[in-house]
């Protein structure tokens, strides 16, 4: 028998959700401060409509999904661990570390799962491109960068780079595995005091240099991740059909006489299995309410997240209305 899970938050994102543990089997209640919104999912999907302050008592609710605004998390997965619930919370779990490490603590402390919503980690594209880091297929990596960049969604209380970077974030420190020396953030505040622009340059061990470019204000959209390693090159690019959405680039580069020369090459495109990312992470996240196992997308690793988010944040003053 599957965990009953509750969905906290039927916004966008929750939404999704919703209709993807349905199709596991696996939705038993839907829950919002609009009730009204949670009533309609309920009667669409065939489940429960709960109001938020009594979710956490029940018990024929083994685990809550957690799809809100992020100055919520933190409070209502204390709450729903300290009742026994198991966790999953969408990125960013908080909106400072502290309040992060509080509610990472609290599901320590109550024995509970608490996963993240770093969905991009159950990419099949993204599994592939580290199982060929893994492997040494590129040889010693030596820098990573990645571009998320779009237009909108706008939020009133997080900026770009902590709307669209925990993404790629979770992606490149699984593939460093290791956090980054340093970190130096640029922003730039077009609409009002929120970065609407936002880069980050990061320095990892062994000389490890990574960049990563996010923007809710670009004319195009663009969803690209770029490992260069000393034997091969490779992207993931979520924008490209999935034959082409993980390529290998094996150019050459050497010192002839004194001079630098190179070689390009078509790339390789690496085949992959097709699968939706939503459903592999709340498949993981039913296997870890079963066997009790670590998520692969943890706690541990939001807080990390969430320390390079605020060392790479830029302040900007409020623009007059």
């Amino acid at each position: 028998m599957k965990p009953r899970i509750a969905v906290l938050g039927c916004g966008y994102w929750g939404s999704n959700h919703i209709r993807t543990l349905k199709g596991l089997g696996a939705l038993h209640a839907v829950s919002d401060v609009n009730l009204a919104r949670a009533e309609g999912f309920a009667s669409e999907q065939e489940c429960l409509a709960i109001a938020p302050d009594d979710l956490f008592g029940r018990e024929d609710v083994d685990a809550i999904v957690m799809a809100l605004p992020p100055q919520f998390h933190a409070e209502f997965a204390i709450r729903a661990v300290e009742n026994g619930k198991d966790v999953l919370v969408e990125k960013p779990i908080a909106l400072t570390v502290p309040d992060a490490e509080r509610s990472v603590q609290a599901a320590k402390d109550n024995r509970r799962v608490f996963m993240v919503g770093h969905v991009l980690r159950f990419h099949p594209a993204f599994e592939k491109l580290k199982a060929l880091v893994d492997e040494g297929e590129l040889g010693e990596i030596r820098y990573i960068h990645s571009h998320r960049l779009g237009l909108g969604k706008f939020h009133t209380e997080n900026d770009a780079l902590w709307d669209l970077a925990p993404h790629d974030l979770s992606m490149i420190l699984a593939l460093t595995g290791t956090e980054p020396l340093e970190v130096r953030g640029e922003g730039a505040a077009l609409l009002d005091h929120l970065s609407d622009f936002a880069h980050l340059h990061m320095r990892f061990p062994n000389n490890l240099r990574s960049h990563l470019f996010a923007s809710r204000l670009n004319p195009y959209r663009e969803r690209r991740l770029t490992v260069v390693g000393e034997k091969a090159m490779a992207v993931f690019d979520d924008v490209e059909p999935w034959e082409r959405k993980l390529a290998v680039y094996h150019h050459a580069v050497w010192q002839d006489s004194g001079q630098w020369a190179f070689t390009t090459n078509e790339p390789t495109y690496v085949g992959i299995e097709q699968g939706m990312p939503l459903t592999r992470e709340l498949q993981h996240f039913i296997q870890c309410i079963e066997t009790r196992a670590e998520p692969r997308t943890d706690g541990e690793e939001a807080i990390r997240v969430l320390r390079i988010l605020t060392a790479g944040t830029v302040a900007h003053g409020r623009l007059a209305g």
